[in-house]
């Protein structure tokens, strides 16, 4: 396949995957979206390559658009969704972090390698609930 091929059909998965994910986490309870995310996939793929890395890609690419104002949550059930249905174990985090006297939310995507998530402030981050297996 060629690379111009392959970024315009992973980035055309993304961006059906954001959007779903955009309705779920405003339509659909959270209990639903997390036991969902906490099932094991169909399959596991062990051969991987760089999907784990063209997934995030695509789900960044897409969310970053002005009119698409996708925000954590989101980015990461999408590319949960996305690493999932590639048979790629992966695990949706939710954390906190302490900004002054406020806290602050985020979500991330974990795959067995590595932290999948191009956030690079992870690190700060204090995880309170993992859904899903990365093993």
């Amino acid at each position: 396949m060629k690379l111009t091929t392959r970024r315009r059909a992973y980035q055309q998965e993304a961006f059906v995957a954001v959007v779903l994910a955009r309705f779920a986490v405003r339509f659909i309870s959270p209990a639903r979206i997390f036991s969902w995310a906490n099932r094991p996939p169909r399959r596991i793929n062990r051969f991987t390559g760089d999907e784990a890395s063209w997934v995030i890609w695509a789900v960044d690419r897409v969310a970053a658009r002005s009119w698409m104002n996708a925000l954590c949550l989101p980015r990461a059930i999408a590319a949960h969704a996305m690493l999932r249905r590639r048979g790629i174990p992966s695990r949706l985090c939710l954390g906190v972090a302490r900004e002054g006297h406020a806290l602050v939310a985020h979500a991330w995507v974990e795959t067995a390698a590595h932290k999948v998530a191009s956030d690079p402030e992870i690190g700060r981050f204090t995880r309170l609930a993992r859904f899903g297996s990365a093993s």
